[in-house]
Protein backbone atom coordinates (compact mmCIF):
# COMPACT_ATOMS: atom_id res chain seq x y z
CA UNK A 1 0.00 0.00 0.00
CA UNK A 2 1.41 3.38 -1.01
CA UNK A 3 1.33 5.64 2.06
CA UNK A 4 2.28 8.86 0.25
CA UNK A 5 -0.27 11.67 0.11
CA UNK A 6 -1.48 13.04 -3.20
CA UNK A 7 0.67 16.13 -2.70
CA UNK A 8 3.77 14.01 -2.00
CA UNK A 9 3.10 11.98 -5.13
CA UNK A 10 2.82 15.15 -7.16
CA UNK A 11 6.27 16.08 -5.94
CA UNK A 12 7.57 12.75 -7.27
CA UNK A 13 5.88 12.90 -10.66
CA UNK A 14 7.08 16.46 -11.25
CA UNK A 15 10.73 15.56 -10.75
CA UNK A 16 12.87 16.31 -13.79
CA UNK A 17 14.45 12.86 -13.59
CA UNK A 18 11.13 11.01 -13.83
CA UNK A 19 11.05 8.91 -17.03
CA UNK A 20 8.89 10.18 -19.88
CA UNK A 21 7.10 8.34 -22.65
CA UNK A 22 10.08 9.00 -24.93
CA UNK A 23 12.22 6.87 -22.61
CA UNK A 24 9.64 4.15 -22.06
CA UNK A 25 8.86 3.51 -25.73
CA UNK A 26 12.22 1.93 -26.69
CA UNK A 27 12.23 -0.10 -23.46
CA UNK A 28 8.75 -1.54 -24.07
CA UNK A 29 8.26 -1.67 -27.85
CA UNK A 30 10.45 -2.93 -30.67
CA UNK A 31 11.16 -1.13 -33.96
CA UNK A 32 9.00 1.91 -33.15
CA UNK A 33 8.22 4.06 -36.20
CA UNK A 34 6.99 7.57 -35.39
CA UNK A 35 4.30 9.27 -37.46
CA UNK A 36 3.85 13.03 -37.69
CA UNK A 37 1.10 15.50 -38.46
CA UNK A 38 -2.68 15.67 -38.29
CA UNK A 39 -3.20 16.23 -42.05
CA UNK A 40 -5.04 19.47 -41.24
CA UNK A 41 -2.69 21.99 -39.65
CA UNK A 42 0.65 20.54 -38.59
CA UNK A 43 2.53 18.39 -36.12
CA UNK A 44 2.39 18.76 -32.35
CA UNK A 45 5.49 17.58 -30.45
CA UNK A 46 3.42 17.39 -27.25
CA UNK A 47 1.99 14.08 -28.54
CA UNK A 48 4.12 11.28 -29.96
CA UNK A 49 2.50 8.56 -32.00
CA UNK A 50 3.46 5.68 -34.22
CA UNK A 51 3.61 1.92 -34.69
CA UNK A 52 5.77 -0.51 -32.74
CA UNK A 53 5.86 -4.19 -31.94
CA UNK A 54 4.99 -5.70 -28.58
CA UNK A 55 5.73 -9.40 -28.13
CA UNK A 56 5.81 -9.66 -31.91
CA UNK A 57 2.40 -8.02 -32.36
CA UNK A 58 2.08 -4.63 -34.10
CA UNK A 59 0.46 -1.98 -31.90
CA UNK A 60 -0.24 1.73 -32.21
CA UNK A 61 1.46 3.77 -29.49
CA UNK A 62 0.29 7.28 -28.56
CA UNK A 63 1.65 9.33 -25.69
CA UNK A 64 1.84 12.81 -24.23
CA UNK A 65 5.42 14.03 -24.00
CA UNK A 66 6.96 15.76 -21.01
CA UNK A 67 10.34 17.43 -21.28
CA UNK A 68 13.32 16.78 -19.02
CA UNK A 69 14.68 20.34 -19.23
CA UNK A 70 13.56 23.82 -20.24
CA UNK A 71 14.33 23.40 -23.94
CA UNK A 72 12.45 20.11 -24.18
CA UNK A 73 9.53 21.57 -22.26
CA UNK A 74 9.41 24.55 -24.62
CA UNK A 75 9.36 22.16 -27.59
CA UNK A 76 6.55 20.05 -26.12
CA UNK A 77 4.68 23.06 -24.69
CA UNK A 78 5.14 21.62 -21.19
CA UNK A 79 3.10 18.56 -22.26
CA UNK A 80 0.01 20.65 -23.00
CA UNK A 81 -1.17 19.46 -26.44
CA UNK A 82 -2.67 21.69 -29.11
CA UNK A 83 -5.72 20.53 -31.12
CA UNK A 84 -3.45 19.24 -33.91
CA UNK A 85 -1.91 16.87 -31.36
CA UNK A 86 -5.29 15.35 -30.55
CA UNK A 87 -6.15 15.18 -34.26
CA UNK A 88 -2.85 13.38 -34.91
CA UNK A 89 -3.74 10.93 -32.15
CA UNK A 90 -7.19 10.34 -33.63
CA UNK A 91 -5.72 9.82 -37.10
CA UNK A 92 -3.47 7.10 -35.72
CA UNK A 93 -6.32 5.54 -33.75
CA UNK A 94 -8.48 5.28 -36.88
CA UNK A 95 -5.53 3.79 -38.74
CA UNK A 96 -5.14 1.22 -35.95
CA UNK A 97 -8.82 0.36 -36.28
CA UNK A 98 -8.41 -0.18 -40.02
CA UNK A 99 -5.50 -2.60 -39.56
CA UNK A 100 -6.83 -4.22 -36.35
CA UNK A 101 -3.93 -3.05 -34.19
CA UNK A 102 -4.40 -2.53 -30.42
CA UNK A 103 -3.93 1.07 -29.26
CA UNK A 104 -1.71 1.77 -26.26
CA UNK A 105 -2.04 5.32 -24.86
CA UNK A 106 0.26 6.96 -22.33
CA UNK A 107 -1.22 9.90 -20.40
CA UNK A 108 1.07 12.53 -18.88
CA UNK A 109 -0.26 16.08 -19.06
CA UNK A 110 -1.44 18.83 -16.71
CA UNK A 111 -4.15 19.57 -19.31
CA UNK A 112 -4.69 20.66 -22.89
CA UNK A 113 -3.26 24.02 -23.93
CA UNK A 114 -5.86 26.76 -23.52
CA UNK A 115 -4.18 29.55 -25.48
CA UNK A 116 -5.94 31.72 -28.07
CA UNK A 117 -4.41 29.87 -31.03
CA UNK A 118 -5.50 26.50 -29.72
CA UNK A 119 -9.03 27.78 -29.16
CA UNK A 120 -9.12 29.29 -32.64
CA UNK A 121 -8.13 25.94 -34.14
CA UNK A 122 -10.86 24.08 -32.24
CA UNK A 123 -9.34 22.67 -29.06
CA UNK A 124 -12.70 21.73 -27.53
CA UNK A 125 -13.95 20.13 -30.73
CA UNK A 126 -10.74 18.11 -31.15
CA UNK A 127 -10.99 16.70 -27.62
CA UNK A 128 -14.72 15.99 -28.06
CA UNK A 129 -14.04 14.10 -31.29
CA UNK A 130 -11.49 11.92 -29.54
CA UNK A 131 -13.96 11.12 -26.75
CA UNK A 132 -16.71 10.22 -29.20
CA UNK A 133 -14.55 8.24 -31.62
CA UNK A 134 -12.68 6.31 -28.92
CA UNK A 135 -15.94 5.15 -27.36
CA UNK A 136 -16.77 3.21 -30.53
CA UNK A 137 -13.27 2.48 -31.88
CA UNK A 138 -13.30 -1.10 -33.15
CA UNK A 139 -10.06 -2.26 -31.62
CA UNK A 140 -8.61 -2.73 -28.14
CA UNK A 141 -7.65 0.50 -26.36
CA UNK A 142 -5.47 0.46 -23.23
CA UNK A 143 -4.46 3.66 -21.43
CA UNK A 144 -1.77 4.14 -18.79
CA UNK A 145 -1.28 7.27 -16.66
CA UNK A 146 2.47 7.77 -16.28
CA UNK A 147 2.44 10.93 -14.16
CA UNK A 148 -0.08 13.75 -14.29
CA UNK A 149 -3.48 13.12 -15.79
CA UNK A 150 -5.21 16.46 -15.86
CA UNK A 151 -8.63 17.52 -17.15
CA UNK A 152 -9.99 16.92 -20.65
CA UNK A 153 -6.48 16.98 -22.01
CA UNK A 154 -5.88 13.65 -20.30
CA UNK A 155 -9.36 12.24 -20.90
CA UNK A 156 -8.87 12.63 -24.66
CA UNK A 157 -6.55 9.60 -24.44
CA UNK A 158 -8.39 8.01 -21.51
CA UNK A 159 -11.54 6.53 -23.08
CA UNK A 160 -10.42 2.92 -23.15
CA UNK A 161 -11.14 -0.69 -22.33
CA UNK A 162 -8.76 -0.63 -19.36
CA UNK A 163 -7.13 2.28 -17.55
CA UNK A 164 -4.07 1.68 -15.41
CA UNK A 165 -2.03 4.12 -13.33
CA UNK A 166 1.53 4.02 -12.12
CA UNK A 167 1.36 3.92 -8.34
CA UNK A 168 2.48 7.53 -7.87
CA UNK A 169 0.44 8.94 -10.77
CA UNK A 170 -2.56 11.25 -10.35
CA UNK A 171 -5.72 11.65 -12.44
CA UNK A 172 -8.20 14.47 -11.90
CA UNK A 173 -10.72 16.77 -13.54
CA UNK A 174 -8.54 19.83 -12.90
CA UNK A 175 -5.15 20.63 -11.41
CA UNK A 176 -5.05 21.21 -7.63
CA UNK A 177 -4.02 24.82 -8.24
CA UNK A 178 -7.03 25.34 -10.51
CA UNK A 179 -9.29 23.59 -8.00
CA UNK A 180 -8.10 25.87 -5.18
CA UNK A 181 -8.39 28.98 -7.36
CA UNK A 182 -11.99 28.21 -8.31
CA UNK A 183 -13.32 26.77 -5.05
CA UNK A 184 -11.52 28.95 -2.52
CA UNK A 185 -10.26 31.84 -4.70
CA UNK A 186 -6.84 31.06 -3.24
CA UNK A 187 -4.25 29.23 -5.36
CA UNK A 188 -1.91 28.98 -2.39
CA UNK A 189 -4.14 26.20 -1.00
CA UNK A 190 -2.92 23.86 -3.76
CA UNK A 191 -1.55 21.30 -1.28
CA UNK A 192 -4.86 21.12 0.59
CA UNK A 193 -6.74 20.76 -2.68
CA UNK A 194 -4.52 17.91 -3.87
CA UNK A 195 -5.14 15.96 -0.68
CA UNK A 196 -8.92 16.46 -0.93
CA UNK A 197 -9.48 15.69 -4.61
CA UNK A 198 -9.17 11.88 -4.47
CA UNK A 199 -6.76 11.82 -7.36
CA UNK A 200 -4.37 9.00 -6.41
CA UNK A 201 -4.24 5.60 -8.08
CA UNK A 202 -5.92 3.94 -5.10
CA UNK A 203 -8.72 6.52 -5.16
CA UNK A 204 -9.35 6.04 -8.87
CA UNK A 205 -9.50 2.25 -8.59
CA UNK A 206 -11.91 2.52 -5.65
CA UNK A 207 -14.10 4.92 -7.66
CA UNK A 208 -14.11 2.58 -10.66
CA UNK A 209 -12.34 5.01 -12.98
CA UNK A 210 -9.15 2.93 -13.20
CA UNK A 211 -8.85 -0.85 -13.23
CA UNK A 212 -5.23 -1.48 -12.27
CA UNK A 213 -2.29 0.04 -10.38
CA UNK A 214 1.16 -0.58 -11.87
CA UNK A 215 4.06 -0.81 -9.46
CA UNK A 216 7.00 1.55 -9.76
CA UNK A 217 10.58 0.86 -8.80
CA UNK A 218 11.16 1.35 -5.05
CA UNK A 219 11.39 5.08 -4.34
CA UNK A 220 9.68 6.03 -7.61
CA UNK A 221 10.01 5.35 -11.33
CA UNK A 222 13.02 7.64 -11.62
CA UNK A 223 15.02 5.34 -9.34
CA UNK A 224 14.96 2.50 -11.85
CA UNK A 225 13.23 3.27 -15.18
CA UNK A 226 14.11 -0.16 -16.62
CA UNK A 227 12.37 -1.99 -13.78
CA UNK A 228 9.34 0.29 -14.03
CA UNK A 229 9.22 -0.35 -17.80
CA UNK A 230 9.18 -4.08 -17.06
CA UNK A 231 6.18 -3.59 -14.77
CA UNK A 232 4.41 -1.58 -17.50
CA UNK A 233 5.18 -4.29 -20.06
CA UNK A 234 3.76 -6.93 -17.74
CA UNK A 235 0.55 -4.96 -17.37
CA UNK A 236 0.17 -4.42 -21.14
CA UNK A 237 0.72 -8.13 -21.73
CA UNK A 238 -1.97 -9.11 -19.22
CA UNK A 239 -4.42 -6.43 -20.42
CA UNK A 240 -4.11 -7.55 -24.05
CA UNK A 241 -4.70 -11.10 -22.88
CA UNK A 242 -7.91 -10.10 -21.12
CA UNK A 243 -9.37 -8.58 -24.30
CA UNK A 244 -8.03 -11.09 -26.82
CA UNK A 245 -10.91 -13.54 -26.56
CA UNK A 246 -13.69 -10.97 -26.79
CA UNK A 247 -15.72 -10.39 -29.92
CA UNK A 248 -15.87 -6.80 -31.17
CA UNK A 249 -19.46 -6.50 -29.98
CA UNK A 250 -18.48 -7.68 -26.49
CA UNK A 251 -15.49 -5.33 -26.41
CA UNK A 252 -17.55 -2.27 -27.34
CA UNK A 253 -20.36 -3.20 -24.97
CA UNK A 254 -17.95 -3.57 -22.05
CA UNK A 255 -16.30 -0.23 -22.88
CA UNK A 256 -19.68 1.49 -23.05
CA UNK A 257 -20.74 -0.07 -19.76
CA UNK A 258 -17.50 0.98 -18.05
CA UNK A 259 -18.24 4.65 -18.66
CA UNK A 260 -22.01 4.47 -18.18
CA UNK A 261 -21.59 3.33 -14.59
CA UNK A 262 -19.14 6.09 -13.60
CA UNK A 263 -20.68 8.50 -11.13
CA UNK A 264 -23.46 6.16 -10.03
CA UNK A 265 -24.39 6.47 -6.39
CA UNK A 266 -27.14 5.39 -4.02
CA UNK A 267 -29.11 7.96 -2.05
CA UNK A 268 -29.31 7.27 1.71
CA UNK A 269 -32.67 6.03 2.88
Amino acid sequence: MNELTAWERMGLIRQKTRPTVREYIPMIFDSFIEFHGDRHFGDDPAIVGGVGWFDGTPVTVIGQVKGRNLEENKTTNFSMPHPEGYRKALRLMKQAEKFHRPVICFIDTPGAYCGIGAEERGQGEAIAQNLAQLMRLKTTVISIVLGEGGSGGALALGVCDELAMLENATYSIISPRGFASILWKDASREREAANRMRMTAEDLVELGVAERIIREAPGGAHRNPVLTAEYISGYIRSALGRTRGLSMEELLEKRYGKFRKLGQFTLPE
